[in-house]
């Protein structure tokens, strides 16, 4: 990777990270709200029957800016995680495919043989794996306040006090009540629980997308060669908008789904720890705690209570959000990365490769 090519990465990543985000958030928040914990307390009535009830009730209760709790955590220290997630991933991905003597996401080496898919699917797998480890030190501070902030009208332990008072005013007031009330460990507390989602996530998404694309290319380039027109075959990088978007919104609904039952206990378990802590300082001050009788000795224990609970069902809680969330999300993501970073290699004087 030249520092050309890295230049037009970040700021394709920065570009497509604010788009995506700002069209897709209030699906997150309806995602996190439907995998929260129900409780009993007076700001939570009946539970959500679904992602649109979800919206429909939010608006009515707290208006649009209900849907955009966290949001300004996420533009904040969201963008610079996902420039350094792509980033990363495209890194990654061209150092293993180098070691390993990869071309392409088919599989194939310098000399075109094909290994078969096992090496692609490493050097994808892996790549994303590693991004995610290392883009999880910015992501799960955001991860934590906007969570916090996403599900608070639900915390029975001070999240609302009596009067109708959020516990947290914004993203700021947040992260500031956070660090005073539990110190950093608190912020970095969910790492391994937020790895342990998004890592495989990541993983299984860019193994899927870079097969897709190469599935794509294959189809196209088969149809060329019918038409007599084989000299005009795509490259890697030149599919077209709608195979792109196609591509990346597969890709991010059957990714987003499999490991829908690892994001809702992570959730859980972030909300578990504001509730404590909140608890903690409730003693002291004027609002009243409200015992939570739930408690989560970790992910497999989380994991565990929900299946016993409602089965299949009650680990894929909140899946259909997430794949409404993660969907657009992904397709808008990785398809504004894609044209974004050839606009600012052609708007720069150089090509992106």
């Amino acid at each position: 990777m030249t520092n050309n090519t890295l230049l037009h990465d970040a700021l394709g990543s920065a570009t497509a990270s604010i788009i995506s985000r700002s069209l897709t958030h209030p699906l997150d928040t309806a995602k996190a709200r439907l995998q929260a914990p129900v409780t009993s307390t007076p700001a939570s009535t009946r539970p959500y029957s679904g992602t649109f009830d979800v919206i429909r009730r939010t608006i009515r209760r707290e208006g649009v800016r209900g849907l955009y709790r966290g949001f300004p955590a996420v533009v904040v220290g969201g963008t610079p995680g996902t420039m350094a997630y792509l980033c990363g991933y495209e890194f990654f991905k061209g150092r293993m495919s180098t070691y390993l003597g990869v071309k392409g996401a088919a599989g194939e080496n310098k000399n075109g043989e094909s290994f078969g898919a096992f090496r692609g699917f490493l050097v994808h797998f892996a790549s994303g794996m590693l991004a995610e480890t290392i883009v999880c030190i910015i992501y799960v501070p955001v991860d934590v306040v906007k969570e916090r902030l996403q599900v608070q009208h639900q915390m029975p332990a001070g999240g609302a006090a009596p009067n109708g008072i959020l516990q947290y005013s914004g993203s700021f007031d947040a992260l500031q009540k956070i660090l005073r009330t539990e110190g950093l460990s608190g912020i970095y507390k969910g790492y391994a629980a937020t790895l342990a989602s998004f890592g495989p996530f990541s993983a299984l998404y860019f193994v899927f997308y870079e097969r897709s694309k190469a599935w794509t290319q294959g189809f196209i380039t088969s149809k060329e060669k019918e038409q007599d027109t084989a000299e005009a075959t795509l490259g890697e990088k030149e599919l077209h908008f709608p195979h792109l978007m196609a591509c990346s919104a597969g890709s991010g609904a059957l990714a987003s789904f499999l490991t829908s039952p690892l994001d809702m206990a992570k959730l859980r378990l972030q909300v578990q720890r504001g509730q404590r802590a909140a608890a903690a300082t409730a003693v002291s001050g004027s609002i009243q705690p409200v015992v939570d009788t739930t408690s989560y000795r970790g992910m497999i224990d989380c994991l565990k209570r929900a299946y016993c609970e409602a089965g299949l069902r009650g680990l894929f809680r909140g899946a259909g959000a997430r794949v409404l969330h993660f969907t657009p999300s992904t397709c808008i993501m990785m398809t504004c990365f894609e044209k974004c970073r050839s606009f600012y290699a052609t708007a720069l004087g150089a090509d992106c490769k």
